[in-house]
């Protein structure tokens, strides 16, 4: 028994160890991307490419109903599909970066309806990508259940850093235009070298404000019995959790709360 238990607990310290080693090798990678330019620019030859467009992400459907897929593009699919649309390949330096896998691939996200105050090239047009990348820029707020874990989260990331970006793109002080580095984690305005970050963390009252479902949309799903029917505009109603839920109770409580607000005193 004790030679089983031993056995046991020198896997899992192995795994253990296993796990933090890949953490912090990932972490000092992401680091030398961030700070070094010419290393981010190296990992977008082997990396790959998310696309947006005006941050709205590429989604194409999934084998599975009800499911979609955000799909990956490399540099040279990227180089070949601006070149078609007459853009110069400077567009692909507007991408951030927003991850990398364990085996270093470098992730990245290009949104193709935003235009940058150094950008000569003007934002592509949505129907004309949707057909070229068969695929469809879908509100990541209606598509977002129908994402796995790993890209709904990759995305929703990607798009608070693009939005950040987009919002950022004038000095406060100069009003000169700021200029980024190459992965997208701080912009600089040339004339009096102030940097800024991103700030994209999420607090209670940014999700609350963001209102991504309306209040009729949330009473809708509450009242809605049938099963789940794909919509006019190709997107699926909101999902709610089982009635026996605790967050389905919360859902519930603040409709309620909602409603009361509402009514006149």
């Amino acid at each position: 028994m004790s030679l089983y238990c031993g056995i046991a607990y020198g896997r899992k310290s192995f795994w253990c160890y296993r796990l933090l080693s890949t953490y912090v090798t990932k972490t000092r990678y992401m680091f030398e991307l961030k700070e070094d330019d010419d290393a981010c620019k190296k990992a977008q030859r082997t990396g790959a490419f998310y696309l947006f467009h005006s941050l709205a992400p590429l989604l194409q459907k999934s084998e599975h109903e009800h499911q979609f897929l955000a799909p990956q593009h490399s540099l040279l699919e990227l180089e070949r599909l601006l070149g078609k649309f007459g853009l110069d390949t400077q567009k692909i330096e507007d991408s951030v970066l927003i991850g990398c896998s364990e085996r270093h691939e470098a992730w990245f996200a290009l949104d193709l309806g935003l235009n940058s105050p150094s950008s000569t090239n003007a934002s592509l047009q949505k129907p004309e990508m949707e057909t070229e990348l068969k695929g469809s820029f879908t509100d990541l707020r209606k598509a977002v259940f129908q994402l796995n874990e790993k890209d709904a989260s990759l995305l929703s990331m990607a798009q608070a850093l693009l939005r950040w970006h987009a919002a950022h793109q004038f000095c406060s002080r100069s009003g000169q235009p700021t200029k980024k580095n190459m992965a997208g984690s701080k912009r600089v305005c040339p004339s009096n070298k102030i940097i800024y970050y991103p700030q994209i963390q999420v607090n209670l009252r940014e999700l609350e404000a963001a209102a991504w479902f309306s209040h009729d949309e949330v009473a809708t799903a509450l009242k809605r019995k049938g099963p789940y029917i794909q919509q006019e505009d190709g997107t699926f109603p909101l999902r709610l959790p089982p009635k026996l839920a605790i967050a389905h109770q919360l859902i519930k409580e603040w409709l309620e709360k909602q409603s009361c607000s509402s009514l006149p005193a």
